[in-house]
Formats: structure tokens, sequence, C-alpha cells
């Protein structure tokens, strides 16, 4: 019987996906190299890229390691519960990897582990609710976009540079053209990373295309 190779052993998906999810978190997108990554996890560079053969794989497979953390709701949760539950775990996954949100860009999230975790049971339990499959798939799209969108837009990890920055840039501004945003900073710079902002729209979304709500509305 031909031996298992030790590097093999050592580059499992998982393994492979923690390591580099720690190396962006210790060191930024930037850090993330394929001779960086082979060198933390003790591998050769060939036998990381039989792994996994270039970066849009490689993040495919960080991506979809963290989509596997996602809730699987109880049968029998009504579809408002089960959907904040949802949208509201992928916030957190996303939010505590900022680096790994730059490095995927543009690029679409079409991993298993997200399909079977999170659309797939979504758009199920939508149509169950009694959404048209057309209402479901926009209903999604705006949560997802909302939540890609609110966990990207700073670095939650360090919100005080986030809100110094905010500050001092509308600081700068003339308050004869921005007499709005330079007369409402103590209101404007906190919102900047505000969780409660993104619950607050989810659970507006949530209201908005609830079935069970519209069927109690007169």
């Amino acid at each position: 019987m031909p031996r298992r190779s030790p590097a093999l052993d050592r580059a499992t998906p998982d393994r492979i996906a923690e390591t580099a999810l720690v190396l962006i978190d210790e060191s930024g997108p930037e850090a993330l190299t394929f001779r960086a990554l082979a060198a933390r996890l003790d591998i050769s560079l060939a036998s990381l890229q039989r792994r996994c053969t270039d970066l849009a794989g490689l993040l495919d497979l960080c991506l979809d390691h963290l989509a596997a953390r996602l809730p699987d709701p109880a049968p029998g949760t009504d579809w408002a519960t089960a959907t904040e539950a949802r949208f509201s775990a992928l916030y957190r996954l996303l939010v505590a990897h900022p680096g790994l949100l730059v490095l995927r860009g543009a690029r679409p999230w079409l991993g298993v582990n997200l399909l079977a975790r999170l659309v797939e049971p979504q758009l199920a339990d939508s149509l169950a609710a009694g959404l048209t499959a057309e209402e479901a798939i926009a209903a999604y799209r705006r949560m997802y976009l909302l939540t890609l969108g609110s966990a990207s837009f700073v670095d939650h990890r360090d919100p005080g540079s986030a809100q110094a920055l905010t500050r001092t840039a509308l600081a700068a501004l003339d308050p004869a053209d921005f007499p709005v945003l330079t007369g409402h900073l103590t209101a404007v710079v906190p919102a900047v990373t505000r969780h409660d902002v993104f619950y607050g729209a989810l659970r507006q979304l949530i209201r908005a295309a609830d079935p069970a709500a519209a069927a109690d509305t007169p």
C-alpha cells in the first residue's frame, strides 16, 4: 500500500482555510501569498497548489470554510426569526474577517456550504411562507447586499480608527458647502461603525418581506 504524504495530511482543505484566515487577520490581505501560506503550513508550494491551483480557488476555500459555521434554524422556526438568524450570523462572520472581504472583491460567492446553509434554505423557507419565487429571490438579494455592504464598509475590528478617519475628513469640509455633515459630527461619526445600524436595517427588510406581517395588515 502506498504511503500517504504527511504534507497532504497537513494540507487538508479546512487546515488550509483556517491557516489562510489567520494569516490575513494577523498581517492583512496583502500577506496572503501561496509561498507564505505554504511556509505557515510547513508544506511545499507544489503540495499547496495541488489543493487549490490559484488565488481564486484559495479564496473560495476560505469563504466556504466560514459558511460551514452558519446556523441551521430548527424546523418550525418562523420565517422572520430564521431569516434574521441566518443573515445576522453571516454579518458576524464577515465582520470578523475584513481582509478576506478586501480580497474577495466582486467575486461571486457560490461555494457549496453557502448555497446549502444560506441560499437554498432561505429561499425554500420563503416559498413555504407564501412568497413567490420572484419575491423570495428579491428579498434574499436585498438582505444579502445589505449584509455584504455593511460588513465591508469599514474594518469593524478597529472602530476607533475608522471613526477618527471619518471625523478628520468631515472636519476638513467647508461648513458653508456642507452644513449638515460638519454641523452634526457627533451623530454622523459614530454611525459609521455602529452594528445596530445593520441590525435595524435588516429587521426593516424582514418586516417588509414577511408574509405573516402582510397577512396581519388590514
